[in-house]
């Protein structure tokens, strides 16, 4: 009887041991079977593929222009970084510059070789032709009143007449007096970085104390709303949306509305750089602006945002989006990088438009109010 029993049990602990070495590996295939490709569940929705690649190429560009920022309860929380100099971040820029200037500091004298040379030197430097025959006009009569005898004489000169060109404009971003919330409207083509300039701004806003709301109103680019959105939150300010390929100006009248109704003071919109329909895309624009100063808002100010890495290119976009809207003001863009900083001057000179503010570096403090005085000084210094 005890033989029996034995035997009982070890066939009842044999079974359980072969049970579980069936069920194990069933159940360790489970947990390494990689994820389906096909689709991808988010709060019980199934999400097509190319949205959630979408979505992580925005995170990603997002999540690196704002390595410096840490959101915490909805607001941005920042050790707010020195002012950059724009002598620090011009270097490519004066390096430009610097072979043909140093030339031109060295002459004895003032000679037509001297004036062709600084010719040159300047319509590389991205000023522009017309305007370098403003200036070259403006310097021979210095050179004659004055006096001037050699190239150093010759290049201060050049140095005073640039800072009095750029001199006498209004750089102040505006705010509106009324009840309302103060509305401003950034235009520029797709890549030149408006979406990004928006965000900077908004969170230099919010850490001055003003309640802001982004209103994504560049409806036709693929993930510029999801970009904006993401700002906005790291930002801790609000945002408005439409549906993708929508009517631009719907959503930034519905921006200004929800700002009104919550007592925002400042509405930031972004609008459209390229159209996939029939639509002109300066049409769509003017419309944009004029729907924008409907109801409770007040547009102040409308900001063309221009790579200076494009050079004269940017002059004829700045001259196009004159023709469509009425500019208050400039962002100029990767100052920093590879551009000549000629521009400045020819924006200045052959638009009447002043550049408020210019990107020297990727942080939302590198975005910084343009100084004239030290702009030129960068240059040749």
């Amino acid at each position: 009887m005890t033989v029996i029993l034995i035997i009982v049990a070890v066939v009842i602990v044999l079974g359980l041991i072969v049970g579980l070495g069936f069920i194990a590996p069933r159940n360790r295939r489970g947990s390494l079977e990689p994820p389906s490709k096909r689709r991808t569940l988010v709060d019980d929705r199934v999400v097509p593929p190319e949205e959630v690649e979408r979505a992580a190429l925005v995170e990603a560009e997002v999540a690196a222009d704002l390595a410096t920022h840490v959101p915490v309860d909805d607001v941005v929380v920042e050790e707010v970084a020195e002012r950059p100099r724009f002598r620090d971040r011009l270097g490519k820029a004066r390096a430009a510059l610097s072979g043909a200037m140093g030339s031109i500091a060295g002459r004895s004298k003032i000679d037509a070789e001297t004036w062709d040379e600084l010719e040159e030197a300047l319509i590389l430097a991205d000023v522009g032709v017309g305007s370098t025959q403003e200036l070259l006009d403006h310097l021979r009569a210095r050179v004659k009143v004055d006096g001037l005898s050699n190239g150093e004489e010759l290049l201060g000169a050049l140095k005073a007449e640039m800072a009095n060109r750029l001199s006498g404009f209004d750089r102040e971003l505006k705010l509106s007096s009324d009840s309302g919330p103060t509305v401003w409207l950034f235009v520029g083509v797709n890549g030149v970085g408006k979406t990004t300039t928006i965000g900077k701004i908004g969170v230099r806003q919010v850490r001055e104390g003003r309640t802001v709301l982004m209103a994504a109103g560049d409806t036709f680019r693929a993930a510029a709303a999801e970009q904006l959105g993401m700002w906005a939150e790291r930002a801790g300010a609000e945002f408005v949306r439409g549906n993708e390929g929508g009517d631009p100006s719907a959503v930034i009248f519905d921006g200004v509305e929800a700002a009104s109704a919550r007592t925002i003071d400042l509405v930031l919109a972004d609008t459209a750089g390229r159209l996939h329909n029939n639509v002109n895309l300066m049409e769509e624009l003017s419309k944009v602006r004029r729907v924008a100063d409907k109801g409770d808002g007040t547009v102040t100010e409308v900001l063309l945002v221009i790579d200076a890495t494009t050079g004269q290119n940017g002059l004829v976009q700045a001259k196009q989006f004159t023709e469509a809207v009425e500019l208050t003001g400039v962002v100029l863009t990767k100052l920093d990088g590879s551009a000549k900083g000629g521009i400045v001057i020819a924006i200045h000179d052959q638009l009447g438009i002043p550049v408020k503010l210019v990107g020297l570096g990727e942080g939302a403090e590198d975005l910084v109010s343009f100084d004239a005085h030290e702009f030129v000084e960068a240059l040749f210094a």
